[in-house]
């Protein structure tokens, strides 16, 4: 069959452990920042996608929370998220931590690839940091376990490998008009991707004093005569002493907190921003259905 200078346009769910470094793989191949990426796990929440461009291809990449074993019901939500990016894909991508092999969170990620219909593509991540040796080790070992299509090894932050495995993923994608304008890099609306800012900031500037069960709620995104944008935002923490480890002392943490986020949001947005924060106690906040659709997430019972 030959191919026509068409269009072409499909989905691309990248699956993974938690820190495999999915969320940077999502931001090499589009070109630019769209998934949040941390140093902690499990903070992709929303199924936030990336969209790269290639040629005449629109590739939609489905970055998925890490699929763990999911206990409450914010662990649940994530996992039914990832697996509902995971439906109806062109390609399932699996990406692989060859440094931190997590092979407990593998092991079932695996097993679960091989009852999969879908293309299924290995992308052994953070090459530049390991033996070539153990490389080819590891992909024979997996390629045993499942079929797939094709195997990649590439180093998501330095971009090695990446216009392979891009270039690889437009030839799979379907002739079909693209679900997507030319200038658009995520269907995140800009209320969730500010929040999603906003969280990797508190995450990356309190490291471990701040368990996973804060959220950032959007309260209000409203542009002003000037061009410039008014976003307030609140942070959602389960207890007292966690409220304070966000304010910091004499309210600095907090301040530093907004400040980082605002220059990001400026930058990503391409206008000025103010952004105001506060921060909310409140204690069972996982369990309530509200702040799950404000977070982008489905209820899961």
């Amino acid at each position: 069959m030959t191919e026509t200078a068409g269009e072409s346009c499909g989905l691309v769910a990248v699956i993974g452990a938690p820190n495999a470094g999915k969320s940077t793989l999502v931001n090499a191949l589009v070109g630019q920042k769209v998934a949040i990426t941390s140093a902690k796990a499990q903070t992709t929440r929303a199924r936030l996608l990336g969209i790269a461009l290639e040629g005449s291809a629109q590739i939609i990449l489905a970055d998925t929370p890490g699929i763990f074993a999911p206990k409450r019901r914010l662990d649940r939500a994530m996992v039914a998220a990832a697996w509902e990016g995971a439906q109806e894909a062109d390609a399932l991508l699996l990406i692989v931590d060859t440094v931190k092999l997590r092979r407990h969170e593998l092991m079932p990620l695996l097993e679960t690839l091989k009852e999969r219909p879908e293309r299924k593509v290995l992308v052994l991540n953070k090459v530049d940091a390991g033996a070539k040796e153990k490389l080819l080790v590891l992909a024979q070992e997996f390629t045993a376990e499942v079929q797939f299509d094709e195997v990649f090894f590439v180093s998501a932050l330095s971009g090695d490998g990446v216009p392979e495995l891009k270039s690889w993923l437009a030839k799979l994608m379907p002739e079909g008009p693209w679900h997507y304008p030319e200038d658009q890099v995520s269907d995140a609306s800009e209320r969730l991707l500010a929040c999603e800012i906003t969280r990797e900031q508190l995450y990356r500037q309190l490291h471990e004093e701040l368990p996973y069960d804060a959220a950032v709620r959007p309260e209000a995104y409203v542009p002003r005569k000037d061009g410039s944008v008014e976003i307030r935002q609140q942070i959602v923490v389960t207890r007292d002493n966690q409220r304070a480890i966000v304010l910091g002392k004499g309210g600095a943490k907090i301040k530093a907190i907004g400040e980082a986020a605002r220059k990001e949001l400026t930058e990503v947005l391409g206008q000025k921003v103010h952004l105001f924060l506060h921060v909310k106690v409140e204690e069972n906040w996982a369990d309530l259905r509200d702040i799950y659709e404000e977070i982008g997430l489905d209820w899961v019972k």
